[in-house]
């Protein structure tokens, strides 16, 4: 049935793929940018998830419905992320072995997009999360930005229900302490 419904969508590029991508693009983005190290990392983890689950889905061998898509590319690109981080790591060893050093370059690649214009602020809370143990900050970004339930997340993630719960609430606790200590730079 699922590779029935796959292919319909194929002739019918306005209905399932594309409301659903359209749907959670941004939230999937943002969890892949968080757990790589550049925005174009996180585009090439987010559409090789997102292959893998088409794949599945043609080939009739995904177990669940479209409720099920979500937790699926949420693990795929968590897993994806940490191959891709570690083969990245020995392509930059071997290029600094091999080239006697490389130079660092600095620049910013937000993580969040922000309509109001409060780029200050903006700026702050992705360096605070940046500063944060991925324990933590992963489970925030998937409560706040991906709407995650805290069941979701424990799937997700292949942990407990409390362990997320008690890595949300700690993880909320440093964050706020961390901007609060900076709010005399911003006028509220």
């Amino acid at each position: 049935m699922q590779k029935a419904v796959f292919q319909q969508r194929e002739d019918r590029p306005d209905e399932g793929w594309e409301p659903w991508l359209r749907a959670y693009a941004d939230k999937l983005l943002l969890f892949a940018r968080q757990q790589s190290r550049s925005m174009e990392d996180a585009e090439d983890i987010l559409q090789e998830a997102l292959v893998r689950l088409a794949r599945k889905v043609a080939e009739g061998e995904f177990v669940g419905g479209e409720e099920s898509w979500l937790p699926y590319v949420y693990t795929s690109i968590r897993r994806l992320a940490v191959d891709f981080g570690r083969s990245e790591d020995r392509r930059v060893k071997r290029e600094v072995f091999s080239n006697g050093g490389m130079e660092d370059v600095d620049c910013h690649d937000p993580w969040l997009q922000s309509e109001s214009g409060d780029d200050e602020l903006r700026i702050l809370v992705e360096e605070q999360l940046k500063k944060l143990p991925p324990k933590f900050s992963e489970v925030i970004v998937l409560k706040m930005w991906g709407e995650q339930t805290f069941q979701q997340i424990a799937d997700t993630l292949e942990i407990s229900l409390n362990t997320v719960a008690s890595r949300y609430r700690y993880g909320i606790d440093l964050l706020r302490k961390a901007i609060s200590s900076h709010r005399d730079d911003f006028n509220y």
